[in-house]
């Protein structure tokens, strides 16, 4: 069975099979210092995974097959232009400034500093659709 994975702020660019690459603060290791995802494990990617509302239904939008889990620091995303511009646009983000992603999405999460690290974590698309 795949994991799900919430995917609410890029939902259209997973819709239109543009997101490829998604960077969470965790997902790395269990509470047991288990590997949560290898590649080779499917997902299915989903508008909304945790907070629903009470009898709010799942959405399930397509499942996928991971290709790479790594570790990397977000200031990777500031050391290299070239870099930080083909991964935003893989983030679903074409053209976004890689401070103002950082800012966005790991500071309001409690991420202190650029030299954090995150889980990168690439996909290919499986299916059509999973709804």
């Amino acid at each position: 069975m795949s994991r799900l994975m919430s995917v609410a702020f890029t939902e259209q660019a997973v819709r239109e099979r543009r997101k490829t690459v998604t960077r969470r603060l965790g997902w790395w290791e269990d509470k047991r210092g288990r590997r949560i995802l290898q590649p080779g494990d499917r997902l299915t990617l989903c508008r909304k995974v945790m907070g629903r509302k009470p009898g709010e239904p799942l959405e399930r939008i397509c499942d996928v097959e991971v290709v790479s889990v790594r570790r990397e620091p977000l200031l990777a995303l500031g050391m290299d232009e070239t870099y930080a511009a083909h991964e935003m646009e893989r983030e679903g983000f074409p053209g976004m400034d890689p401070v103002e992603f950082i800012e966005r999405f790991f500071v309001p999460q409690g991420l202190s500093a650029a030299m954090d690290d995150v889980t990168r974590i690439e996909w290919r698309y499986l299916t059509k659709d999973a709804s």
